[in-house]
């Protein structure tokens, strides 16, 4: 597979600068959907370079690529993440076309602007977003309010979600289980313990049948308000039951007994999962390494990444993440990160700040800038949170000039309100504070 930072030397939108005359000389790379996909992640830190590229992608003088649901979702989500929301309401609102038969086309964008309205805490606008905006694109179905339901819980408004479906007003469409399961994972986020056995038991009061969902969401609250042993339980009341128990239970379980009684129980329900012939995924495997290698177990933890290629499954970033937590050498850490892009395996942003984290509490400074440099030719645009980490590094090595020049970095991308006071970074144009308290009196 070409890599997308390949791809983008040959594209005429591209921000890595190369010379007059070998802009001619070299073809456009053929763009799909995959690519603007994957380059409008790139600029989830640039709105407006995000925009410009994806009405670039789209126009027949550009790449004229056709918008899909995938590629319309993400442009809206990059500009909700900087909270322009007439800009992303517009732009879902734009693609609506009234002769589509199937208006599910521009369902992921609007799950998306209700994340990003929930993110925000607008809830107002969140809900007005369901009402207005999806009825104007033929959305404003069940599916939808469960979309805005999900966002809500996912963002911590629980409450809000509570009273949308249970307040005084009628809600728009009827609780049903998949309701009540989307409230459940919601105050389960929130760890209101109480409050979710509550509605637990609500639902078989007022007749709501529990599928295996529910009992996936109750068993991991369970195990991660402190106990896994209960959780265990709950797993074996639906072996009783009779109940077909998938994978993602599966894994509940595998994690609840790994907490409870260790990894040893754990990899031993695993073995009755596949004697059971349910097949295991990334997530079966990444919760037994992560056991493993939390007890120091590194090489089993590495048996474990090799048995994931017996079932076909290849080791995504959250594997490599369970080493990078737990490994105590940094030359082992930066090995295995060099192997992980040997591997086409391609870090997100939180594996970069996890690794900048690490390797600066360690005070190796090269490892850091390898890891930075490696992030750039990816073609990722550095978040707040890789800037910090980066500085933080430099402070702790007394480079304090260095610090400033990434701060003063970070400031003109928008990306912080306001300078460290600890680097003295001065905005470019602005006053001083003595400047600003004079101004009255002189």
């Amino acid at each position: 597979m070409i890599s997308l930072f390949r791809r983008r030397h040959g594209l005429p939108f591209s921000t890595l600068h190369t010379p007059a005359g070998d802009v001619a000389a070299t073809p456009p790379s053929p763009l799909d959907a995959t690519a603007v996909l994957e380059t409008l992640s790139l600029y989830a830190n640039d709105w407006r370079r995000a925009l410009e590229f994806f009405h670039w992608s789209a126009s027949p003088d550009g790449a004229n690529v056709p918008p899909t649901p995938a590629t319309v979702a993400r442009a809206v989500d990059v500009l909700g993440k900087h909270f322009e929301f007439p800009l992303a309401t517009s732009l879902l609102v734009s693609h609506h076309d009234p002769g589509r038969a199937d208006p599910s086309f521009l369902r992921p964008a609007l799950r998306s602007l209700l994340n990003r309205l929930a993110a925000a805490n607008l809830i107002d606008d969140a809900i007005r977003a369901f009402d207005s905006t999806a009825g104007s694109i033929g959305l404003r179905d069940e599916a939808s309010f469960h979309a805005l339901v999900d966002a809500l819980c996912d963002h911590r408004r629980v409450d809000e979600a509570h009273h949308l479906c249970f307040g005084k007003d009628p809600p728009p469409f009827p609780p049903v289980t998949k309701t009540y399961n989307l409230l459940l994972r919601g105050w389960a986020k929130t760890r209101a313990w109480a409050r979710l056995r509550q509605l637990w038991f609500d639902m078989d009061s007022r007749g709501v049948a529990k599928d295996l969902h529910s009992y996936s969401i109750y068993m991991d609250a369970l195990a991660k308000s402190g106990k896994p042993w209960k959780a265990f339980k709950v797993f074996k009341e639906m072996k009783q039951k009779g109940m077909a128990i998938d994978v993602v239970a599966y894994n509940t379980a595998i994690h609840s007994v790994g907490l409870a009684q260790g990894v040893d129980f754990a990899i031993r329900l695993y073995r009755q999962m596949v004697d059971a012939g349910c097949k295991p995924n990334a997530s079966t495997f990444n919760t037994i390494v992560k056991l493993l290698c939390k007890e120091g177990r590194f090489k089993e933890g590495y048996a474990f990444v090799q048995q994931m290629h017996k079932f076909g499954i290849e080791p995504n970033v959250l594997t490599y993440h369970c080493f990078f937590q737990y490994l105590s050498r940094p030359q082992e850490v930066l090995g295995l990160f060099e192997k992980m892009l040997e591997r086409g395996c391609w870090p997100r942003m939180d594996t970069y700040v996890m690794l900048i984290k690490r390797f600066g509490r360690w005070g190796f400074l090269r490892p850091v800038f390898i890891v930075w440099k490696a992030m750039e030719e990816q073609g990722l645009s550095p978040d707040a949170f890789a800037y910090n980490s980066l500085i933080d590094a430099l402070l702790q090595k007394g480079m304090v000039d260095l610090a400033r020049k990434y701060d003063e970095e970070m400031l003109s991308k928008g990306l912080s309100p306001k300078p460290r006071k600890e680097l003295g970074t001065k905005i470019p144009g602005a006053e001083s504070d003595s400047d600003n308290a004079l101004s009255g009196v002189l």
